[in-house]
């Protein structure tokens, strides 16, 4: 018997017509088995099956995708970096942000190099290997500011993975520069660029970006970006911010135009979800009125987490989110579909400016990794392990001060 069969075809509460235990079972077999499946049987699975069902095919599937180690332990990964917003000047005024400000607003900036040298050279002072580095669309700042920026970083930090630019920023450029995404792709790499996050991807689906970002890159010039960083051999991370005004059938919509860029240049290496934060956001009000007042809950979080694994088969990692979620719903995570425990962040901006924070350090990061029963493992961008540095109480090198995965500044 498959591990959660005992599990299947016991339907979710819900208003609609009972689902058929049957077809069910069926649909979460071929799930498990490795089968592809279709909108329609992930709905059906999504609106179907309770959490604890849908949770235990996720892990099943998350076991086959990262198996097991010779001696029995599964392991859990996470990185440490530092997300660097370079600037929160922006012109897109999505409704969903807290982070930005308009062009000369009383707390817009552009920060200084030294204050960026500062910044890195904290990072690697407490063992982090990465600089996850984005922020607003600015009006002036051009390819050449941000080549130059990532050419001094590498010549300073040439240990440090520059991670940055999002699928929208690169769009931004593109068009202020009227010149091809390839084109502003293949200056960035040759300057510094590893690797693009998946952020601004919020969902994909056009009828959605015109209610909540109307502004900012489309779906296909979403795609249009990864596609080119990926036919360049380059790799990214893919997310999906959802609670707001798409349906559940746009969730699955969102990760069948993943799954099929994954499937046509395997660009991505992790699937992030995370949660709409609607606090300090211009729309954030009337968004939670169209669901009723209330914020995406946990188990619709971890519902939509579980459906991502058994979903995008084809994209090896799942992340969950403890910036958004808090340490135990991420932890739970780790046994319905996610096999990452996200970043160790020494700096973040965009999420907590919607007043969402959950500090935390490096060793409880670890702590409850293994309280969930995993190992836990240090990687890199691109999921390779790195060996963990001998750290004192607070998990610092020794002589550090502790790392805190907080807000630092805006």
């Amino acid at each position: 018997m498959r591990p959660g069969a005992a599990y299947l075809g016991r339907p979710a509460m819900t208003t609609a017509a009972p689902a058929d235990p049957i077809r069910l079972r069926d649909l979460g077999h071929k799930a498990v088995d490795g089968g592809r499946l279709t909108a329609d049987e992930a709905l059906a699975l999504y609106r179907g099956l309770d959490q604890p069902s849908l949770g235990l095919l996720a892990h099943d599937v998350r076991l086959r995708l990262n198996p097991p180690q010779p001696d029995g332990s599964v392991r859990v990964t996470y990185i440490v970096d530092r997300n660097l917003n370079p600037t929160n000047v922006c012109v897109t005024d999505c409704g969903f942000c807290a982070f930005f400000r308009s062009p000369g607003d009383p707390d817009a900036y552009v920060l200084p190099r030294e204050v960026i040298y500062q910044k890195v050279d904290e990072l690697v002072q407490k063992g982090g290997i990465q600089l996850l580095l984005q922020g607003g669309h600015h009006p002036k700042l051009k390819t050449d500011w941000y080549a130059e920026l990532f050419r001094d970083l590498k010549q300073r930090y040439p240990q440090v993975w520059i991670h940055g630019m999002s699928p929208p920023e690169i769009t931004h450029l593109s068009k202020m520069e009227k010149r091809p995404v390839r084109d502003v792709l293949v200056d960035l790499k040759a300057a510094g660029l590893q690797s693009i996050p998946g952020g601004g991807a919020e969902i994909l689906v056009e009828r959605v970006r015109k209610v909540i970002a109307p502004k900012k890159a489309s779906t296909e010039e979403w795609l249009e970006v990864m596609r080119q960083w990926g036919l360049m051999g380059g790799k990214g991370t893919a997310t999906m911010m959802f609670g707001h005004v798409e349906t559940d059938a746009e969730r699955i919509e969102h990760m069948q135009r993943v799954r099929e860029l994954q499937d046509e240049t395997g660009v991505f290496t992790a699937f992030i979800p995370w949660t709409f934060q609607p606090e300090n956001t211009a729309m954030g009000a009337s968004m939670l009125a169209d669901r009723g007042g209330m914020k995406t809950t946990v188990a619709e979080y971890l519902r939509t987490l579980s459906l991502s694994r058994l979903y995008l088969q084809n994209v090896p990692h799942i992340q969950s989110s403890f910036v958004t979620q808090g340490m135990k719903t991420c932890q739970i995570g780790l046994s319905m579909g996610a096999d990452d425990f996200g970043s160790a962040m020494l700096e973040e901006n965009v999420v907590s400016s919607a007043g969402c924070t959950h500090p935390t350090s490096i060793p409880e990061i670890e702590r409850h990794i293994k309280d969930a029963g995993y190992v836990p493992q240090r990687r890199n961008m691109m999921y390779e392990p790195v060996e963990t540095p001998a750290t004192d109480r607070f998990g610092n090198p020794a002589g550090q001060k502790k790392a805190v995965v907080s807000k630092v500044e805006a």
